[in-house]
């Protein structure tokens, strides 16, 4: 079992791997996102899948399908697309950067989140569980449990 240190290293280099496919967005990390909602309206971005978002979410954040049917709503926002590393998120905020939004894609994602120890949610309210892939991806920060 790998610590907390080498687990951030790993992730952030699984990151920066991804991060080639769509240069042009600019990330933020959780520090930063906390900063950013204290002086923007910001909307956060689940872009995972239903499965994983029942595991957990990051407390504030909506859906991509909820984002998506209400982006009215969201006009003008900032938006932080978020995923497990930041992959798949960092694809979809290339998309919505190509439509006009001002959007960051969250740096090494829902397991950075856990190592800056921000809050998680479920639907029974707050919770240290997060989904990964796989047991190669158990890289939530120590106290979390992560589920695949």
């Amino acid at each position: 079992m790998q610590g907390d240190e080498a687990k951030q290293r790993q992730i952030q280099a699984m990151y920066q791997r991804s991060k080639r496919l769509f240069p042009e967005v600019a990330a933020v990390t959780p520090a930063e996102l906390t900063e950013l909602r204290k002086t923007h309206r910001v909307v956060i971005v689940d872009v995972r899948t239903p499965e994983e978002q029942s595991v957990s979410m990051i407390a504030g954040a909506v859906t991509l399908q909820e984002f998506e049917s209400s982006a009215e709503e969201y006009a003008g926002a900032t938006v932080v697309a978020y995923c497990t590393i930041g992959h798949r998120s960092g694809l979809y905020a290339q998309r919505l950067q190509a439509l006009g939004w001002t959007v960051f894609n969250l740096e090494g994602a829902i397991l950075s989140w856990t190592h800056a120890g921000k809050e998680l949610r479920d639907s029974d309210g707050e919770t240290r569980r997060v989904h990964v892939s796989s047991p190669q991806c158990d890289l939530a920060a120590q106290g979390y449990a992560s589920v695949w």
